[in-house]
């Protein structure tokens, strides 16, 4: 593991911070490409991208400060970036409003909300891909204990003061599960956007709710990091209750589909491929 991507003096890089980054510039070129595959307007879906993520981080920023609104009326300086406390619920409650600023962007320029959810579908599956890599390398999100012969075993001292992973210990890469899952969602939704058929509305992203919600929560099971949050007396994590969430959602759009798809004009589809 490589919690450290470039360290200077007293400036240190740290790898997951740098894959985040990497993952959410490949999300937003992706959507711009699906966007014109399915006829939408390019650059409001990239406005649309921006908007959501510029929100949610610094909805979460803000979340910590008044959460810690006195240290940061001590040292006001932390407003930058120089205090950071791991924490899901203000990951989740910046999440929350960037989605939501996304959804009133998309009504206040026009954009179609479930065929704008199924431009994005892809790019959100490349990301999550991306992200759960940067988070093996630093050694974030860590599995349980395994004695399977591509268990992994952490010697970094950085990810142990960052993370708190355990040190000596083969573990499972459950990162690279979750990645690997990520990445064959990706490859099918893109797929499914390149067919020359027409897709209902919502269907795409339903697919993407419905297949990551499924694999995450059985993947949650292998998780060992501290980050788990037991829900409802323990019997599933937080993520996992989301995971439930996101199969029903993505369940709720794939009801009453359309029995047999049918072929997009020739027009429309030269129109996309150019």
């Amino acid at each position: 593991m490589y919690p450290i991507l470039f360290h200077s003096g007293h400036i240190a890089i740290p790898t997951y911070g740098v894959c985040t980054a990497v993952a959410l510039l490949a999300a937003l070129a992706v959507s711009v490409q699906a966007a014109k595959r399915s006829g939408l307007n390019a650059e409001k879906v990239w406005n649309l991208g921006l908007v959501g993520i510029l929100t949610a981080l610094f909805a979460e920023r803000l979340l910590l400060v008044f959460a810690h609104l006195g240290l940061f009326r001590q040292h006001p300086f932390w407003l930058l970036g120089l205090m950071s406390v791991p924490n899901v619920w203000f990951a989740l409650g910046g999440v929350f409003l960037g989605l939501l600023a996304g959804l009133l962007y998309s009504l206040a320029e026009g954009l179609p909300v479930l065929r704008t959810m199924d431009a994005l579908a892809p790019a959100a599956a490349l990301a999550f891909c991306i992200n759960r890599i940067g988070a093996f390398c630093g050694g974030s999100a860590w599995g349980t204990p395994t004695r399977l012969p591509w268990g992994v075993t952490n010697s970094s001292v950085v990810a142990y003061l960052w993370y708190r992973v355990p040190l000596g210990v083969r573990l499972h890469p459950v990162q690279l599960y979750d990645a690997a899952a990520s990445l064959a969602i990706f490859a099918l939704l893109v797929w499914m956007l390149r067919q020359g058929i027409t897709w209902r509305a919502g269907e795409i992203a339903g697919a993407w709710l419905f297949l990551y919600g499924l694999c995450r929560f059985f993947l949650e099971f292998l998780r060992g990091d501290a980050v788990r949050e037991p829900l409802f007396g323990g019997a599933v994590t937080l993520a996992q209750a989301l995971a439930v969430l996101a199969v029903i959602g993505g369940g709720a759009l794939w009801l009453g589909r359309t029995p047999k798809s049918e072929p997009v004009e020739a027009g429309a589809v030269e129109a996309e491929l150019s």
